[in-house]
């Protein structure tokens, strides 16, 4: 079971994508078609002018799209939520219940980016700013372990095993409890311990597959608790300190959600399929 979420390629691949709206803007475009236009059918609008006046001033003007638009924190919101999606394709998740508790994490990411968006300027949206650094790789955590959740719930071979193992573990049971040859006997006794191992191991995988389960309905419920709180900061005007408390709780949930993420990774491979 791969790790999907890598927070530095997404700062990377979110940096790219901010790049590339800026140049593929409908003003961009507009200002490189008209320049092109000018300098074709009107090289030489005046005595003095050269064609190549034109190329300077689409230039110029292409050079003011793209900086204003790195430094417009609508567009750069709508392309973070763009590659958000994108990379955290809910999609991808077959299991309806898990596909809809990263779709729900996306949309409370969305709200509070919005939210402070719409909030006026000044020291305190800059701090919660800040705060929302963790969020997208809260996400991706979710994403992460709804991920895991999806492939365990079906995978056909392991659920086959769960039914089958305690049957099997009996069988061994009473063929060595009937068994008078010592070396059959012995045989006998090397795969019911095998098997018990297996069974063991597999109710060890069932019952953290069960834990991450709560922990993912219960993580989905705290960002959208996170929500409520940015919501209270605003409407109670409180200050920084506040905004730090909530960075630190959205760090402790993403270090929460890591751990538990990789002790189902080893459970899970110390549950090889029979």
């Amino acid at each position: 079971m791969t790790v999907h979420s890598n927070p530095e390629e997404l700062k990377k691949k979110t940096k790219r994508a901010i790049i590339a709206n800026a140049f593929y803007r409908v003003e961009s475009a507009l200002t490189i078609g008209l320049t092109i236009l000018l300098i074709v059918f009107m090289p030489q609008p005046f005595g003095w002018w050269q064609w190549w006046y034109w190329l300077i001033l689409g230039g110029t003007a292409e050079v003011l799209i793209v900086v204003t638009s790195l430094t417009d924190q609508t567009t750069a919101n709508q392309v973070v939520t763009m590659v958000l999606r994108e990379k955290y394709d809910p999609g991808q998740i077959k299991t309806q219940k898990y596909r809809e508790q990263v779709n729900k994490a996306l949309l409370y990411r969305q709200y509070i980016e919005q939210l402070i968006y719409n909030s006026p300027p000044g020291v305190l949206r800059d701090h919660l700013y800040d705060s929302t650094a963790g969020i997208a790789d809260w996400i991706g955590k979710i994403f992460d372990l709804a991920k895991r959740l999806d492939v365990y719930a079906r995978d056909e071979v392991l659920h086959r095993d769960l039914i089958s193992a305690p049957g099997e573990v009996t069988r061994l049971l009473n063929a060595a409890s009937n068994e008078d040859d010592p070396e059959v006997k012995a045989q006998i006794q090397s795969a019911l311990t095998a098997a018990q191992g297996h069974w063991n191991n597999l109710r060890t995988l069932e019952n953290k597959m069960e834990q991450a389960e709560f922990r993912l309905e219960e993580t989905v419920t705290s960002l959208g608790t996170v929500y409520s709180q940015f919501q209270l900061v605003f409407a109670q005007r409180l200050g920084g300190a506040e905004a730090q408390r909530l960075s630190a709780d959205i760090k402790d949930q993403v270090q929460r959600l890591q751990d538990i993420i990789t002790t189902m990774s080893e459970v899970y491979t110390a549950a090889p399929t029979g």
